[in-house]
């Protein structure tokens, strides 16, 4: 593709994804698939452009409200352009309709436009934060909340690129055993600082074409996540419900945990997400998970399980806001009303999951999510409503599953990129009565 073609492609990118609100992934991966001309570094460029502007995104809103520009597509990659990848006027004339799949020749407007921004940086003094650190300003309430004096490093750090991390299976092998394996893939990995099960890559790779993946030795899952789930704490012979098993990240990694021993169950609304399960258990040689679609939280079979678990893990559906880095779409359409909906699933997920928590076992609630609305107020209201349970601070469970000090300075987890270099994730453990 030339620069042009490439353009026009990243111009249909933000529109359609503007129009649909709809996860920019989602949205590069069926352009992908619809245009198979696209070599691998067309769609990584493209992809490159895409990720930028949407990093940048009400910044590059400031400067075009500004130079009073409608903000679109075709505006939002100029700005893009010049603001951050220093085009110069002449090289991007060239560029714009060079050849009939190139985007549209320059006028005079947009050569206006280009002369105003070039030099400039695309944060300005007289920016406020929020459009600075590209975030909702509704949110600085809870931001400064949760993240106080730190807030800036905290949001610039929400706002790069998530690296990628790998959790070794120990049922096929131990971490030594994967680094080697991957090493004769062609790919370096080195262990992460917490997980004592984690590898951390230098980039973005083609796992699935290896044999490391394919035969089940590692998986893609980041540190925190694993993290997450060694705090559950399940040991082989024990019996473990995941509430909210989605994918099945963390299900697999308390399968490894237990060692194929005892019982473990996945529960999911939706159908189709636990099917995705399938082949993964299969992969990693995990035989002893069981599955169980639930229509919601008061689904009967519920009530019948009450009792049956030493350990239930619910990994709340949430914002999603610790994971801006992958992605960062996301927080430019979070609403109020969502994480309002969000926190109000969460506190009926920890109360159905209460009952099925015998005597003296743990009921296990995390998020990957950054705001308190999600993370400690439901803990904090669970906990007034239930005295039969109690907090169980997770120093006193981290010297035993994970590696290094504790890493957060209150017994409640909260991992962050700026500090961890993980996602976002909050975790909290809760002891049921003897």
């Amino acid at each position: 593709m030339t620069p042009g073609a490439r353009y026009q492609a990243v111009i249909d990118l933000i529109d359609t994804a503007d129009a649909a609100e709809a996860p920019l992934d989602g949205v590069l991966k069926r352009w992908a698939r619809e245009n198979r001309y696209a070599g691998g570094g067309d769609r990584r460029a493209i992809r490159t452009l895409v990720y930028g502007i949407v990093r940048h995104r009400r910044a590059l809103d400031w400067w075009l409200r500004r130079s009073d520009v409608p903000v679109d597509g075709r505006s939002l990659l100029l700005a893009a352009l010049v603001l951050l990848d220093r085009q110069r006027a002449t090289a991007l004339a060239a560029a714009f309709g060079a050849d009939k799949y190139a985007a549209a020749a320059l006028d005079d407007g947009e050569q206006v436009l280009i002369d105003a921004l070039a030099g400039e940086d695309v944060i300005h003094a007289e920016q406020p934060r929020d459009v600075r650190l590209n975030y909702p300003a509704w949110l600085d309430a809870a931001l400064d909340a949760a993240f106080g004096a730190s807030l800036e490093d905290e949001l610039t750090a929400l706002s790069g690129e998530a690296g990628v991390d790998l959790r070794v299976n120990t049922l096929k092998g131990d971490r030594a055993a994967a680094i080697a394996r991957l090493a004769e893939d062609g790919i370096e990995a080195v262990p992460t600082p917490l997980s004592p099960v984690g590898l951390r890559l230098p980039g973005r790779m083609q796992l699935g074409q290896g044999r490391t993946w394919k035969d089940g030795l590692v998986e893609v899952q980041d540190e925190g996540s694993q993290l997450v789930a060694l705090l559950t704490d399940a040991e082989p012979g024990t019996s473990v419900l995941d509430l909210c098993a989605g994918g099945g990240g963390k299900t697999l990694a308390l399968a490894a945990a237990m060692r194929n021993e005892g019982r473990l169950v996945a529960c999911d609304s939706a159908e189709a997400r636990l099917r995705q399960i399938r082949p993964r258990l299969t992969r990693a040689g995990a035989i002893i998970v069981t599955e169980q679609v639930l229509a919601d939280e008061t689904d009967p079979w519920l009530s019948g399980e009450a009792g049956a678990f030493d350990r239930v893990l619910v990994d709340a559906p949430c914002s999603g806001s610790g994971a801006w880095r992958r992605h960062p779409e996301a927080k430019l359409t979070l609403t109020p009303e969502t994480v309002r909906a969000m926190a109000a699933l969460q506190s009926r997920l920890m109360r159905a999951a209460a009952p099925l928590v015998r005597r003296g076992g743990r009921l296990v609630y995390a998020t990957c999510s950054i705001l308190p609305d999600e993370n400690d107020a439901v803990v904090d209201a669970f906990l007034a409503d239930e005295p039969g349970f109690r907090e169980v601070p997770l120093r006193d469970i981290w010297s035993r599953v994970a590696t290094g000090g504790y890493p957060c300075d209150r017994d409640r987890l909260m991992l962050t990129p700026h500090r961890h270099g993980t996602d976002g994730f909050f975790a909290a453990v809760l002891e049921r009565a003897p």
